[in-house]
C-alpha cells in the first residue's frame, strides 16, 4: 500500500522535505539568536549607562574611538564655544523640537560637537540661548556619530543654513571652516534653561525595528517547518486514497485522460458498427 513512497517522484519529495526541515530549523535559531543578542545588547547598555554616570569624567582622548565600550562614558574636555547650529525634529518625551549644537573648539584645533541642550518647537535661532563666552569646561556623556536615516535621525539633504540634519563629521566639515571630532557630547545638565538631551544607545543595540524583524522572521522560519510536514502528509494522504480506490475497483488504470476506458469502448463499438454498415451492407439505392 505505502510502496508509492519508493518511487521516483516521491523518492524527490522525501529529499526535500528532509533538507527542508533542518535548514528552516537552522534559519529560525539564527533569528533567534539576533534577536536575543539584540535584547541582551540592549540590556548591556542601560547597565552600562547608568554606571557610566556614577564614574568619574575621562578625558576624551582616552575615550576614542568611540565604541560600544565607550558611549556613553562621561568625558570633560576643555575649549571655547564657536559655531551653533540646530538640530530639527529632534523628539524628547513624544514633543517635536530641536538640539542646540554648538562646536566647542580645543587646544588642538578641533571641535567637538556639544548639543547644550533640547527646545520644543521649530528650529528658530533666536529661541537658541547663545554659548557662554571664553574658555570653558564641560561634562557629559560621550556619543557615537550619527547616521542619516537611523535611530530617528533624519535623511533629509538640504537643510536651510545655520542647520543640520546628523551629528557627525562628515556633515559638520562641510558647513564649518575646521576639523571636527567623529563624536559628540551631550551635557549632563542643559545650559542656560534648556533641557539636557538624554543618552542614546549605540547603533544595533537597541529593540528597534530591526530587533523585532528578526522576531518575525522566526515565526516565519518556524512556521514553514509546519508547512512543509503539513503538504507533505497531505500528499501521501491523498496517494494513499487512490492507491486504495484503485485496489477496490473504484478508479481503473483505464480511466485516463483522452478517450480510454468505457467511454473509448463505447466510441470503438460505435465506429465498428458503422464501418459494418458502410462494409457489409448494401446501400438501398444500389440493390437490383
Amino acid at each position: 500500500m505505502y510502496r508509492f513512497l519508493l518511487t521516483p517522484r516521491w523518492w524527490g519529495i522525501n529529499v526535500f522535505v528532509v533538507l527542508a526541515i533542518p535548514f528552516c530549523i537552522f534559519m529560525g535559531s539564527w533569528q533567534l539568536g539576533r534577536f536575543e543578542d539584540r535584547v541582551q545588547d540592549h540590556e548591556t547598555a542601560t547597565t552600562q549607562h547608568e554606571s557610566a554616570r556614577r564614574e568619574a569624567a575621562r578625558p576624551l582622548a582616552e575615550l576614542l574611538p568611540v565604541d560600544k565600550a565607550t558611549v556613553g562614558k562621561q568625558t570633560t574636555v576643555t575649549g571655547r564655544y564657536d559655531d551653533q547650529l540646530l538640530v530639527p525634529e529632534r523628539k524628547l518625551d513624544d514633543r517635536e523640537g530641536f538640539y542646540v549644537l554648538t562646536l566647542l573648539r580645543t587646544d588642538g584645533g578641533r571641535a567637538l560637537p556639544v548639543v547644550r541642550g533640547w527646545l520644543p518647537g521649530e528650529p528658530d535661532p533666536a529661541k537658541a540661548p547663545a554659548p557662554p563666552t571664553g574658555e570653558i569646561t564641560v561634562t557629559g556623556a560621550l556619543q557615537a556619530a550619527e547616521s542619516p536615516g537611523s535611530n530617528g535621525v533624519s535623511g533629509r539633504s538640504g537643510w536651510p543654513a545655520g542647520q543640520t540634519g546628523a551629528i557627525n563629521a562628515a556633515t559638520l566639515l562641510n558647513l564649518v571652516p575646521y576639523d571636527v571630532y567623529d563624536a559628540w557630547v551631550t551635557l549632563n545638565e542643559g545650559d542656560s534653561g534648556m533641557r539636557a538631551v538624554p543618552v542614546s544607545a549605540p547603533q544595533g543595540t537597541g529593540l528597534d525595528l530591526k530587533a523585532f524583524q528578526n522576531l518575525g522572521y522566526t515565526a516565519e522560519w518556524f512556521a514553514f517547518v509546519g508547512f512543509v510536514v503539513f503538504m507533505w502528509f497531505r500528499l501521501a494522504r491523498r496517494e494513499l486514497e487512490l492507491a486504495r480506490d484503485a485496489e477496490l475497483g473504484i478508479v481503473t488504470e483505464d480511466e485516463e485522460p483522452g478517450g480510454t476506458g468505457d467511454a473509448g469502448e463505447s466510441a470503438e463499438s460505435a465506429g465498428s458498427e458503422a464501418s459494418g454498415d458502410e462494409v457489409g451492407e448494401p446501400r438501398a439505392g444500389l440493390t437490383s
